[in-house]
């Protein structure tokens, strides 16, 4: 009998756009999803600053036009045309040389009709300041479509060298309206009752640790995620930002794309399932849940982690003090605890169950 990459695994999951598709691809590979976006992304559609930054390219059409995002550009060429100016906004793009960041904006771009003239070959903004350095120098006039930054950290640096900059931010990332949900996913993974949490945008990272922070949490969630709770970023540039807050990613794909990410958390979280003999019953071990012969088995966080413990000693006796350390990181917790558990573990895995056993004095066995 076959199991599904990710069945036995919960995940959470933090982000906020496109969260229902991610959540889907999750739970079709057998995953347990725990939702709790740690971000918000606002449009600005009537946001005076949006409204100066399209009138001013329509007055004055920029040299250069970048274009940092596949939702800004949609959402930029949508306001335009709710304010009478899209036809016009688009004739002073088509005017100028258009840069793109990464394969998104690059697409959203194509798609209205943009012809790209340059795009980056990752997805940095950084790409963007050192091809356009020189233009800057010479006091060229830039459009810039923000990100949901809060600060126009791209539009600023190009003024410094020299640039005449036309900034327009056209959404902006925030905490979300109702935190209650991602404050539930920080006590889940400092609880380290999940297995992975995925992260899409820099701005879930950085919102996740200010939550913790807040909660008086922040040690406690950076230790699940550099201990056996595994951080997954969509890109290389979230993943920086990780590694920034304190954070080592354990997963990042080449692409930065949602379904890639998605296949390279299946395959690492498959890839670890134990497959053993048992009391002559084939068990194979994956995450929370135990297939004994044919049968399904989901265990308690408890008894999936004394079950863990006892196969990874591969036959040798495991103290209660040590389950006691290992499991429930308190060695000076009552061992009653760990008897019940134990017991509770044998009952659940049936015809295995006896395979559990007691070695007097010293503690149990996986025989």
């Amino acid at each position: 009998m076959s199991i599904a990459p990710l069945a036995g695994y919960t995940i959470a999951v933090t982000a906020d756009r496109r969260r229902e598709e991610q959540v889907e691809l999750l739970r079709r590979r057998g995953a347990d999803v725990i939702e709790g976006p740690t971000v918000r992304t606002e449009p600005l559609a009537d946001d005076t600053a949006l409204r100066a930054g399209v009138e001013a390219i329509v007055a004055e059409p920029p040299e250069i036009t970048v274009l940092l995002t596949g939702l800004g550009v949609r959402s930029l060429l949508g306001a335009a045309e709710s304010m009478g100016l899209g036809d016009d906004l688009l004739d002073s793009i088509a005017s100028s040389e258009v840069y793109a960041r990464g394969p998104k904006a690059t697409g959203a771009a194509v798609t209205a009709g943009i012809e790209v003239a340059w795009r980056t070959s990752g997805e940095r903004s950084t790409e963007i300041l050192s091809e356009l350095t020189d233009a800057a120098v010479r006091g060229a006039r830039i459009a810039v479509q923000r990100d949901g930054d809060g600060e126009p950290w791209l539009a600023n640096a190009l003024e410094r060298l020299g640039a005449t900059v036309v900034d327009i931010p056209v959404y902006r990332w925030s905490m979300p309206e109702d935190v209650v949900p991602a404050q539930r996913l920080v006590e889940a993974v400092c609880a380290r009752s999940v297995d992975a949490v995925t992260f899409t945008s820099s701005p879930a990272v950085r919102n996740l640790v200010a939550l913790a922070t807040a909660a008086g949490n922040h040690d406690e969630l950076l230790a699940a995620l550099n201990g056996s709770v595994l951080p997954v970023c969509v890109g290389p540039v979230c993943a920086e930002t990780a590694k920034a807050v304190g954070i080592e990613p354990a997963i990042t794909p080449k692409r930065a794309r949602l379904g890639t990410m998605v296949l390279a958390l299946a395959a690492e979280l498959s890839g670890r399932a134990q497959q053993m003999v048992v009391a002559g019953i084939d068990v194979t071990l994956q995450g929370s849940l135990a297939l004994v012969g044919d049968d399904e088995v989901r265990l308690a966080d408890r008894e999936r982690a004394v079950l863990h413990v006892l196969a990874g000693a591969r036959g040798a006796v495991v103290t209660k003090r040590s389950l006691l350390r290992t499991v429930w990181g308190d060695t000076g917790a009552d061992e009653h605890t760990v008897e019940v558990t134990v017991s509770r573990l044998r009952r659940r895995l049936g015809r295995a169950g006896d395979a559990v056993q007691t070695v007097p004095r010293r503690g149990y066995r996986l025989a």
